[in-house]
Formats: C-alpha cells, sequence, structure tokens
C-alpha cells in the first residue's frame, strides 16, 4: 500500500489528521478534540441547574484538581469530532428540583451554541446523561463534616 490518496497522489493522512481540521486557501487550521471538549464543557457548566459535570469518579478527580486550582473543564464531556462535524456525550449532575428534561434541553442548546459558535463545526448531536441530583442538604451536610473534622484534630 501507497501513501499516497489515490485520487491526488498527495501525501495520505491518518484519521486524526483530518479531524477538525479546515483547509482555506492560506493554510490549514486544527482544532484538537481537547479544545473541543473544553469549549463544551464551559458551556454545559454554564446551563442554569447543572451542578457539577461528570460521574463519581470524576467528580472525585475533579475535586482534587479544585484543590489544586486545576480545573478541567473537559470532564464529564466526550466528544467525535469529524471534518466538519462534531458529536457530543455530557454527563451532569442536576441540581434539585429542577426540571430534568428542562436542564437536558439546556445544556443541549448552550453547547450546540458554544461549539457552532466559538469551534465552527457543525453538533450532529448532543447527548445528555443525566447520572444523579444535588440537593441542598449534600451542601449543609459537608459543612457539617468540615465543622466536626475541624475540632477534632
Amino acid at each position: 500500500m501507497s501513501n499516497t490518496t489515490p485520487a491526488t497522489g498527495a501525501p495520505a493522512t491518518s484519521r486524526k489528521d483530518l479531524q477538525s481540521a479546515q483547509v482555506d486557501g492560506h493554510g490549514k487550521t486544527t482544532i484538537d478534540d481537547g479544545v473541543v471538549a473544553k469549549v463544551a464543557g464551559i458551556a454545559a457548566r454554564e446551563a442554569h441547574g447543572v451542578y457539577d459535570l461528570g460521574g463519581g469518579a470524576a467528580r472525585a478527580l475533579g475535586a482534587i484538581r479544585n484543590a489544586l486550582n486545576a480545573t478541567d473543564q473537559g470532564q464529564g464531556i466526550s466528544v467525535e469530532v469529524g471534518e466538519k462535524q462534531v458529536a457530543v456525550d455530557v454527563t451532569i449532575v442536576a441540581d434539585y428540583p429542577v426540571a430534568l428534561q428542562d436542564v437536558a434541553d439546556g445544556v443541549r442548546a448552550d453547547v450546540i451554541r458554544a461549539i457552532e459558535t466559538i469551534v465552527g463545526l457543525e453538533v450532529t448531536e448532543v447527548n445528555v446523561t443525566v447520572n444523579d441530583v444535588h440537593l441542598p442538604s449534600d451542601d449543609k451536610n459537608e459543612e457539617k463534616d468540615e465543622k466536626e473534622e475541624a475540632r477534632v484534630q
């Protein structure tokens, strides 16, 4: 097998090289998948009714990152990026008592708007998974645990 494309004789590029690459008369722009995930993550976090992103393990790692001031904006986001299109999977923790379908719809709209505006790719789908609901009482229990730990040193 040759390392050239049959139609043009130009050097073949791997599938990864083709992802999110836009070529015009002045050069090629390549946007890394991680950048697309970060843009989607920022948009999803800003959606009404979203408490956090990611599953349990991702949130645990996120808490460690936050303690180190190294927040992962792509946490809870998975993207599949092509040349002109992107599909996104978002895992969220919703605030209680916000209507979950409204939260998912808001996340979907915000992610689509951000990616199409900032990245310039067409979004084919945004799948939203709500894997937990955050209760306001959870914050009170955390504060209570912190006070108890502070007393015993």
